[in-house]
């Protein structure tokens, strides 16, 4: 197989990924292997979330786990990391209320 070759199905592979995270990102229940492709996760890793309930799913007959789209996205979200301007502006406030003192 030559590099061209190579780097042409790399590509395609590249945009088959993006185009089913596309259509993921369009329904609302997920499976748990649309989820690990939605999230890039593991299988296995999310199954360990669910068991140690870290993440909202449900099962709704006991055994098969679906997800709400929305609140995965706000499960991904959470814990966000403040940009250092962000900080620096933080900084700057509590140093100008200290000084009206």
């Amino acid at each position: 197989m030559t590099k061209s070759t190579t780097t042409t199905l790399v590509d395609v592979i590249a945009k088959i990924d993006l185009l089913t995270k596309a259509v993921l990102s369009n329904k609302n229940v997920l499976s748990i292997e649309e989820l690990a492709a939605y999230a890039n996760l593991s299988v296995s890793h999310i199954y360990k979330l669910t068991s140690t309930q870290q993440i909202p799913h449900f099962k709704p007959r006991g055994k098969l786990v679906y997800f709400n789209r929305s609140e995965i996205d706000e499960w991904l979200l959470q814990n966000r990391v403040a940009t250092a301007s962000e900080i620096e502006q933080k900084a700057a406030d509590h140093l100008a209320v200290g000084g009206a003192k």
